[in-house]
């Protein structure tokens, strides 16, 4: 037993990389106005991401309808500012429960079937949903929700224009989770994830509950999505359709895809990626971006995955 714990405790300690990603996370707190906008939607995205990781990466579930928790968190926090209080950590906890309701419902069917019905049951939970808020007078139909006013952050900082307040709560609630998911995925019961992930037989012939398991990371994945739709709604002022929409799930899968699976910051690196070719490419050629965005991710696939994810992988064992 003391040898499976010592490799526990190895493989969880802290690597220089880490502490160096966390140190700029704090330094970019301070950067000037004109890029925090876009910080704040790199770290929201960057949380979004690391949901997705702990499913497909870890527990090895495909999902293609994951922004279902993402715009139905969004539209949780916003209902919940707009009717009943406009506190920002309070809605991201309610937000954070109701998203983690829908998936626990939801993985009752994910858990059924092969990796094709698991796909098509999250498109069609999406789909649902992103009819329910087309049509549903409360939630604004295609014109979205909007007026949402949010309070001041701990009853002292009010989000200002310029995003900085917004900023700095996203990226402590991406911290946060971060430091919970990292200690979740070194521990035994994300180990057994890993092990569902790569032969679930054989997990289930030692004895593993693989269904509780795959259930539970499930849950936990939709309610870090539903947090990360709700940090959008709240520092946005707004909750639309296009949180609920397939391009939402489409684009998460590319950040995956990009920064790398099963390690937890791929995710963060990812989301920083995808968000960087956007702007960049959108800013070169605003007709085309997709048809660059598109090439490249054919290149990286075909010559150029394996030489970025072996840094990475190198980095984790150091």
């Amino acid at each position: 037993m003391s040898v499976v714990q010592n490799s526990l405790r190895a493989d969880a300690r802290w690597r220089w990389w880490e502490m160096a990603l966390g140190a700029v996370a704090i330094v970019s707190l301070f950067i000037p106005g004109g890029h925090v906008l876009l910080l704040n939607e790199i770290a929201i995205l960057a949380l979004f991401a690391v949901s997705l990781d702990l499913i497909l990466g870890f527990a090895g579930i495909v999902s293609l309808g994951h922004a279902a928790f993402f715009g139905f968190g969004a539209y949780a926090a916003g209902l919940f500012a707009k009717h009943v209080m406009p506190d920002p950590l309070v809605g991201l906890a309610v937000s954070m429960g109701a998203s983690a309701v829908l998936g626990a419902v939801c993985s009752v069917l994910v858990l059924r079937g092969s990796d094709l019905t698991r796909l098509m049951v999250t498109l069609g939970v999406a789909a649902v949903l992103y009819e329910l808020a087309n049509k549903l007078e409360f939630t604004g139909g295609a014109d979205g929700l909007q007026g949402i006013t949010m309070g001041a952050l701990l009853g002292r900082f009010e989000f200002d224009l310029y995003g900085r307040t917004a900023y700095a709560y996203s990226l402590i609630t991406l911290i946060v989770v971060m430091l919970i998911a990292r200690r979740i995925v070194h521990s035994p019961f994300g180990y057994s994830l890993k092990a569902l992930r790569d032969n679930r037989l054989r997990a289930t012939s030692i004895g593993l509950s693989v269904n509780l398991r795959l259930a539970a990371v499930y849950t936990l994945a939709a309610a870090i999505a539903g947090m990360a739709g709700a940090l959008m709604a709240q520092t946005s002022g707004f909750a639309s359709l296009d949180g609920l929409d397939f391009h939402r799930s489409a684009d998460l899968m590319l950040m995956v895809v990009i920064g790398g699976t099963g390690y937890l910051y791929g995710g963060i690196f990812g989301a920083i990626a995808f968000k960087l070719l956007h702007e960049v490419l959108s800013a070169w050629t605003p007709q085309y971006w997709l048809f660059w965005l598109g090439l490249f991710l054919v290149v990286l696939m075909l010559v150029g995955r394996d030489r970025l994810i072996r840094p990475w992988t190198w980095w984790n064992k150091s």
